[in-house]
């Protein structure tokens, strides 16, 4: 039963035993559950270092089991920890693979190479996706990392996206958190979604990006300079990376009509974000970019954070947020 919190089925039967018979020692537990010695021995190594008994003050030499109000808080905390730090293996994971992809873009962006080309210029851009827009057949995936609409913007998608929901093309788009205050993005995503459109949020996002039939791809050759043009690509390999970057961020993210939810250390995906840019040095501006916020805002979600922790510095906000789990510690 608790083989999910990392205890084995010999070390569940000893605990459980050590529970039920506080006084008896490796034979007695041995005879009882019907196990070598040396099994025992073995189970009661793998508890020991799951904190699961200790040495006994009472008796010399001798270890006692840890009560299970305590034994199993010990665990689920442990699992918890394992999960944060996985999370952030993930995001990071997410990030190299953007950054990848960018280098990728930067480094090859002649029109003559194999699966790649090169748009420029904002009229080109448009044509071209246009052009696909026609193409497509049954799915469009988008990362849109701008946070909210303009009216011109609006004016622009909806035309192009209403044609797909006509043609029973299925939609998935990916916004920040932040476009939730914004009463034009969230009544152009409300007629999206009418229509059949799916939409979610994330706290931050990589990159721009435009998926089509899991054929094509757009991006911007520079994710800080979007004047500086496009790519489209069409190789097979760079797809499938592509695909599988959106659907690991279309899985954790929230779809836009839910409540903001916080995790069990009490944060919401954005400000668990904000925690981590401001561990890794980051400015208010460079955080507000990847919110897609104002600096006035991001600023003031780091201050409340940083009271929250009560921390006088944003390296001691590092620290705290380390100690209270808000953070793996290798971070």
């Amino acid at each position: 039963m608790l083989q999910a919190l990392g205890m084995d089925t010999a070390a569940e039967q000893v605990y459980r035993a050590m529970l039920t018979r506080p006084q008896a020692g490796v034979a007695e537990l041995g005879a009882c559950l019907g196990l070598p010695e040396e099994e025992v021995r073995h189970a009661l190594d793998a508890l020991m270092d799951l904190t699961l008994v200790r040495p006994s003050a009472e008796r010399q030499g001798q270890v006692r089991a840890v009560s299970p109000e305590i034994g199993m808080e010990i665990l689920v905390a442990r699992q918890q920890a394992e999960l944060a730090a996985q999370q952030q293996r993930v995001e990071s994971s997410r990030v190299a693979a953007a950054q990848l992809i960018a280098e990728y873009a930067e480094l090859r962006p002649a029109p003559a190479q194999q699966g790649v080309e090169q748009l420029t210029g904002l009229d080109r851009i448009r044509d071209r996706l246009a052009v696909l827009t026609r193409e497509t057949t049954t799915e469009v995936m988008t990362f849109a990392p701008d946070g909210a609409h303009t009216k011109e913007s609006i004016a622009a998608a909806r035309p192009l996206n209403e044609q797909l929901l006509d043609r029973g093309v299925r939609l998935r788009t990916i916004y920040l958190d932040s476009v939730r205050n914004s009463p034009e993005t969230v009544g152009y995503v409300d007629w999206l979604t009418e229509r059949g459109g799916q939409v979610r949020t994330v706290p931050s996002l990589p990159i721009r990006m435009i998926i089509s039939d899991r054929s094509s791809a757009v991006l911007p050759v520079s994710g800080d300079n979007p004047s500086a043009g496009a790519l489209l690509l069409t190789g097979h390999g760079t797809l499938t990376a592509l695909c599988a970057l959106f659907e690991s961020v279309w899985a954790s993210a929230q779809p836009l009509g839910s409540a903001r939810s916080r995790d069990e250390r009490g944060l919401t995906g954005q400000e668990s974000t904000v925690v981590r840019l401001l561990a890794a040095g980051h400015t208010d501006e460079a955080i507000a970019k990847r919110l897609g916020v104002s600096s006035r805002t991001a600023r003031r979600i780091a201050t409340d954070l940083m009271e929250r922790l009560g921390a006088h510095s944003r390296f001691e906000a590092g620290v705290k947020a380390v100690r209270r789990g808000w953070l793996p510690a290798h971070d």
